[in-house]
């Protein structure tokens, strides 16, 4: 593939991600969300929007035991996600779709992962980068149409984690209320006494149980290093729990 840089790590090394050189980066997001997905053994898991496939290939190494499958609309995105679940040995259990997330799928998932673009349509300069675009704000996909494309490819009772930014909160939860029960709120700040940057969400479909705020977590010292707790999710691919009580 023509203009793609030299491999990223994650997961402290376990895992290459090779992408764009230029463009829309990788970022711990997508650590973070892979590491918040509790599915039950043997699922299947799409990623909707998977870009490059980080989402993927960080639950694939963590869950040997999952059937994943990314989806993204950009050729240049899902050319470089088969080529990372080539490359990292995850080609059996990490299929890439090239297609738009409002077309139908014809089957059907235990649960849905997703990291959709943080801008609103209107509300922000989108980048003139088409690739920068196309991951980081809404175009004719809004959040709404994200959510309902989760809706419509989850099995009755399955699961849907997703990370946004903490100031769309709001519009998260109104677009999940519809459908979705047992919802969890987990919020991550930049550092201690610091605001919540981002959020990452659990949702059951169908479910009528309440929601929880869980305890945040919190990435960075003061002095700019990973805390202890942030370090063994980014690095060793330890779990986030997700449900009230496992916190």
């Amino acid at each position: 593939m023509d203009n793609i840089a030299g491999s990223d790590r994650l997961l402290g090394g376990r895992v290459k991600v090779a992408q764009p050189a230029d463009g829309y980066r990788v970022a711990v997001d997508a650590v973070l969300l892979a590491a918040a997905v509790d599915a039950a053994p043997g699922a299947a898991v799409l990623d909707l929007g998977c870009g490059v496939g980080s989402v993927g290939l960080c639950l694939a190494w963590r869950r040997p035991d999952l059937s994943i499958t990314g989806l993204d609309r950009e050729p240049v995105f899902a050319a470089c996600a088969r080529a990372n679940a080539a490359t990292n040995g995850f080609s059996d259990r990490l299929q890439i779709i090239e297609s738009d997330l409002r077309a139908p799928l014809p089957r059907k998932f235990d649960a849905v992962v997703m990291n959709p673009p943080y801008l609103k349509a209107g509300a922000a300069t989108v980048s003139a980068h088409p690739l920068k675009a196309a991951a980081t704000a809404e175009s004719a996909a809004k959040l709404a149409d994200w959510i309902a494309a989760a809706r419509a490819a989850l099995k009755p009772g399955g699961i849907l984690t997703l990370i946004h930014r903490a100031d769309r909160l709001d519009d998260v939860l109104g677009c999940v209320g519809r459908g979705f029960g047992g919802i969890a709120i987990l919020p991550i700040h930049p550092k201690r006494d610091r605001a919540a940057r981002r959020i990452i969400l659990r949702a059951q479909l169908g479910s009528g149980e309440p929601m929880a705020i869980l305890p945040g977590l919190v990435l960075h010292e003061e002095g700019g290093a990973f805390t202890a707790a942030a370090d063994s999710v980014l690095r060793d691919g330890s779990a986030l729990p997700m449900r009230a009580g496992l916190a």
